[in-house]
């Protein structure tokens, strides 16, 4: 089964969000690490059975190709007067543009966000303490970052399939509603018990996506601590409204 969610951001959002996560400059891109570390997050989205749209590995396709240019030798006939332009430019154009045209639709949707996705310290109760610093929305990258920490401490097996694990998705969603209805929210990492199998992590993992497919959790992230939590919706709007 393949599952496709609202909430997948595109090839894009992935670069930048690598090119933050490494703290390089957009004008001088390592190409061959981001490449690589780019291929790891298809082959996670794979792996967990989500539908990686063509455009994902046309861009795959482009690092590569960027790569190969950028390994060939200078051509000796190439003066510094006629030096070819960079493979990585036209890359760089399109991240430009995408990033201005992302925080022109954030600044549009600011006073709409505000009061309903962002919570300042004074307006947000956590576990019945008051959060540090503010929440806002993690994406899906952040989220498969976070997976592949679970799935690194996770017991090592000899492959595995999740269509003849017993643990179903339907019952990982039953277990992270049972977490959130005794708490006003749950850490990320809390939803994967000590010891959870490779398979288990992936079904939990999952399970989550479709919970937010549907609506009926939000996850937020700290500003302060980097700290991923999970929400019900019910919660959050109590909170917001008790707020004077």
């Amino acid at each position: 089964m393949k599952i496709k969610l609202e909430i997948f951001e595109g090839p894009l959002d992935l670069l930048l969000h690598l090119i933050k996560k490494n703290e390089v400059d957009i004008y001088d891109i390592p190409i061959a690490a981001v490449t690589e570390q780019y291929l790891v997050y298809i082959e996670m989205m794979k792996e967990l059975n989500l539908d990686v749209a063509g455009e994902f590995l046309l861009m795959a396709a482009t690092l590569i190709h960027i790569k190969s240019k950028m390994l060939l030798p200078v051509s000796e006939e190439i003066t510094e007067e006629e030096e070819s332009e960079d493979p990585r430019l036209e890359l760089v154009r399109k991240l430009l543009e995408y990033q201005r045209y992302k925080e022109a639709s954030l600044e549009l949707d600011t006073r709409q966000i505000l009061g309903r996705d962002v919570f300042t310290k004074s307006h947000f109760l956590m576990d019945g303490i008051e959060s540090d610093g503010t929440l806002v929305d993690v994406s899906i990258f952040e989220l498969l970052e976070a997976l592949k920490t679970v799935i690194e401490k996770a017991p090592k097996t000899i492959g595995f399939d999740v269509s003849i694990e017993k643990v179903t998705i339907a019952d990982r969603i039953n277990f992270i509603m049972e977490l959130l209805g005794k708490e006003k929210s749950i850490t990320f990492f809390s939803i994967f018990p000590f010891g959870s199998t490779r398979a288990d992590i992936v079904i939990t993992f999952l399970a989550m996506l479709e919970l937010t497919k549907m609506h009926v959790i939000r996850i937020f992230q700290s500003v302060e601590d980097g700290v991923i939590r999970l929400y019900t919706p019910e919660i959050i709007s109590q909170e917001s409204e008790a707020c004077p």
